[in-house]
């Protein structure tokens, strides 16, 4: 036992002196060596003579070397230490290390957007940081709205965004199960066959009165339940919880918990028929596969009792539930009724459209997936409601591309300016001002073209200067053309400098994507094009770049064939 508690005692020294300025606590690698070795409870005084020795000798070492250390013996938790230090979420009450399991259940019926990356990333995070499992569970109980194609589209985006998952099902696979645990509760009086109609039901639990299918013996009702699954007409009947029809929470007055969709389903066919409701299959979905802490939005709060309910009534184990506030960004919306519409009517290309918060739109703008993740993790687990702005995201953004993005120059709305004596110069321009990207050599001749916004409020005798280049004076100001001459390259104060293009440039348009609602109405001048002229070494750029464009902004390029534009990231 001697070499083996040693080498534990190693791994987490190491781990919690990185995550305390190289000073690892006795009693806290005591209690991660506890959580994971229990029979060695009995032993507490050798574990704690081994372990004080390993931390003298950890705390005696250098963080550099600890870091390298552990890099050798257990570098997954060295990612851990890492993750941790960039971005942290608070513990998870009940939690024991190697043992948490995690889930996200997206229903396959359309594409992720930032709200669901929320949801994703808090439950791979928790299950990252306990060292436990992660499930992705596609809750496909609704064949009306199931679509085979977003089910790839979904794990597609998910592993986009650097998640990766530990197992995978369908919970439309489990649909036996569910079969089996319905008739244990009709059996036991804990549910019965509803046949009145939708508004009657809806009036009756609005007024919180009983209607005579409730009082139905048990014999009928698995009679019922049976013909539910093959003679009974879609919308005829549905299987009800006995719940409390006077309960202050009208979502305990007795809910749904299957119905009849004769769609077909795109992985089961019409195998089935009789469908379970969210309230039931998410409770049991998240019992049987050992989830210890799901997550959801705090809009199912009020479900939060049945779904305890459901759970004792069967004798299931019971995770512990947890819910979080909705990520809602303004002008942009992410429910399918709000963006359907402005698809069908032509308004946005599609769900890729880079005004849209769905992550394939924010993919083409130029979000990258490190900054959804650090915004969505730094909004937490609050329930305390709030709609954040997009200049948010856009800050997290813009601290990772900015050191990635190549430089270039791109001119809107030019006008063309001749330089009089103008030096004809190979000019080498850094593709990066810090960073080591290399250069593009630029050829200048007497003729440039500039923003004609930067120069409509010049008069003639004014000093500029030709963005790393040198300074003229302009001579005549025409509608169309500017002359200026040559007035070297001394670096002058108070100058305003002014970005430029050669001859050697080509056209470029560049779409600006605002907010597609403001308010609750759609905004018809929320996709802009900027035209303008841009550098040939642009060129050179990757299909999906991002670039910057200077003093214009950080554009991700498109390319196709030999057409190619710009999409407007942010300032």
């Amino acid at each position: 036992m001697g070499e083996e508690l040693y080498n534990l005692a190693k791994k987490y020294a190491l781990h919690n002196a990185l995550q305390h300025d190289g000073k690892a606590s006795v009693k806290a690698v005591i209690g991660k060596i506890l959580a994971e070795r229990r029979d060695l409870r009995d032993k507490i005084k050798s574990v704690m003579e081994i372990v004080e020795r390993v931390v003298e000798e950890v705390n005696d070492l250098d963080v550099n070397e600890q870091r390298r250390i552990l890099s050798e013996i257990e570098p997954k938790l060295l990612v851990k230490e890492r993750r941790k230090k960039e971005i942290s979420l608070p513990p998870l009450p009940h939690a024991e290390y190697g043992k948490v399991v995690t889930r996200f259940p997206p229903e396959p019926n359309g594409y992720l957007h930032i709200g669901h990356a929320k949801a994703a990333f808090i439950d791979y995070e928790y299950a990252q940081m306990y060292d436990g499992k992660f499930i992705l569970r596609f809750d496909d109980t609704n064949p009306e709205n199931e679509k085979i194609e977003y089910y790839d589209v979904q794990k597609e985006d998910l592993r986009w965004l650097g998640i990766e998952w530990d197992i995978e099902y369908c919970t439309s696979s489990n649909l036996p199960k569910h079969y089996e645990l319905a008739e244990k509760l009709i059996l036991q009086g804990d549910a019965y066959v509803c046949l009145c109609d939708q508004s009657t039901i809806r009036k009756n639990r609005f007024e919180g009165k009983i209607c005579r299918c409730r009082e139905r013996d048990k014999d009928e009702n698995l009679s019922l339940w049976k013909e539910m699954h093959k003679d009974i007409e879609e919308g005829g009947a549905v299987l009800r919880l006995k719940g409390d029809m006077k309960s202050k929470n009208t979502a305990m007055r007795d809910p749904t918990l299957f119905r009849i969709i004769d769609a077909e389903h795109p992985i089961q066919g019409h195998k089935y028929r009789v469908w379970p409701t969210y309230d039931f299959a998410g409770a049991i979905e998240d019992s049987l596969s050992g989830v210890t802490h799901p997550f959801r939005t705090k809009e199912y709060e009020l479900r939060d009792e049945v779904y305890f309910y459901i759970l004792d009534k069967l004798n299931l184990r019971k995770p512990h539930l947890m819910e979080f506030s909705r990520l809602s960004i303004e002008g942009m919306p992410v429910s399918k009724r709000k963006i359907k519409p402005l698809i069908d009517e032509g308004k946005v290309s599609g769900y890729d459209d880079f005004r849209l918060p769905t992550l394939r739109g924010l993919k083409r703008r130029g979000i990258t997936p490190e900054a959804i993740r650090l915004f969505v993790l730094s909004q937490g687990i609050s329930k305390s409601e709030s709609t954040v702005t997009f200049d948010q995201l856009e800050a997290v953004n813009r601290k990772i591309i900015d050191k990635r993005a190549r430089r270039f120059f791109f001119v809107p709305n030019p006008v063309k300016i001749y330089v009089e004596n103008a030096p004809a110069l190979k000019k080498k321009l850094k593709f990066h001002p810090t960073e080591d990207m290399g250069y593009r050599v630029v050829e200048t001749s007497s003729v440039f073209f500039v923003p004609r916004e930067d120069i409509k409020s010049m008069r003639e005798g004014d000093i500029f200067r030709l963005k790393d280049l040198y300074n003229v004076r302009i001579s005549e100001i025409k509608k169309d053309e500017i002359k200026a001459t040559y007035e070297g390259e001394e670096l002058l104060k108070d100058v305003e400098k002014i970005q430029w293009v050669t001859e050697k440039s080509f056209e470029f348009v560049v779409l600006v994507g605002g907010p597609l609602f403001i308010g609750d109405k759609y905004n018809p001048d929320s996709l802009k094009r900027v035209r303008g002229l841009v550098e040939e070494s642009l060129k050179t750029a990757r299909n999906g770049e991002i670039v910057q464009f200077e003093r214009f902004g950080f554009v991700r390029i498109e390319k196709e064939g030999d057409s190619m534009v710009g999409i407007f990231t942010h300032k």
